[in-house]
């Protein structure tokens, strides 16, 4: 296992998944401009490393994945600095939603404001049992700042969305997973062995395809049926063209597993 030193967050890789952990439990591993710089470090890391094949992100201790942004910070921000300010953090959870490689989200306790807005910028959500999800910001007089009224309202549907963000209400894990806001529910001592486990499913297969298969879902959200069609074709010859897809087609036919090479 390789790791490099950051002072708010845990970086570790190991079997080509790199173990992104936010490191801040006393304050419920709170987003400061530090946290945020340091994530983005990080991601940029897991973006630009081959041997990276899929990203694990989780929050230190059983209280908190994240809880929010540090509102201290909020203080001393005027409307064009925060107007920044949410700006820099979009720009964050747009690298980790758009590098390229499947990041798996494990859930740990609370998951509010920034946090679950975090959790939505990730490929896939795993929570414990004990998680808790909102978007609160109305209490403080804002609202959403890092995407969460777009990829919420995107993921769960405008209505319930909009419940969420009007009210400024939690919901538990398991209302989360009937919702579609995460991927599956589990018990906080099998939180980090699934997520590895989807991972190491995932390491199993084509490096291309798994990033033409992001990049179709993902780009194809925003365009209109006919055009993601034609998007999804065009990926679809370009996997023809590797030879990834001859070793899958040859091991398929052979009965044995697969050797990808991301070629």
């Amino acid at each position: 296992m390789s790791t490099s030193p950051f002072e708010n967050l845990r970086y570790e890789k190991k079997n080509q998944i790199a173990f992104i952990t936010i490191a801040r439990p006393k304050v419920l591993n709170t987003l400061n401009a530090d946290t945020l710089q340091e994530l983005s470090r990080a991601f940029q890391s897991v973006r630009d490393d081959d041997d990276v094949r899929v990203a694990i992100l989780t929050g230190e201790g059983e209280k908190a994945f994240v809880a929010g942004a540090d509102i201290n910070e909020f203080t001393a921000l005027g409307g064009t600095e925060a107007e920044t300010f949410a700006a820099r953090g979009q720009a964050l959870f747009t690298l980790i939603e758009s590098c390229g490689k499947p990041i798996i989200a494990a859930v740990n306790g609370f998951a509010l404001g920034g946090g679950n807005e975090l959790a939505l910028a990730c490929t896939i959500r795993i929570a414990s049992g004990n998680a808790r999800f909102g978007q609160p910001e109305v209490k403080l007089g804002i609202i959403p700042g890092y995407g969460g009224t777009q990829r919420l309202a995107r993921l769960v549907g405008k209505s319930r969305a909009l419940q969420l963000i009007l009210t400024g209400d939690m919901v538990q894990a398991d209302e989360a997973l009937r919702i579609g806001l995460v991927n599956e529910v589990v018990s906080a001592a099998e939180l980090l062995p699934r997520a590895e486990a989807i991972a190491k499913k995932i390491i199993a297969n084509a490096p291309i395809a798994i990033r033409y298969c992001l990049d179709a879902v993902s780009k194809g959200l925003e365009m209109s049926l006919s055009e993601g069609l034609a998007y999804e074709a065009a990926l679809f010859g370009l996997c023809f063209a590797t030879a990834d897809k001859d070793e899958g087609t040859s091991a398929f036919l052979e009965k044995r597993a697969p050797q990808f090479k991301g070629v």
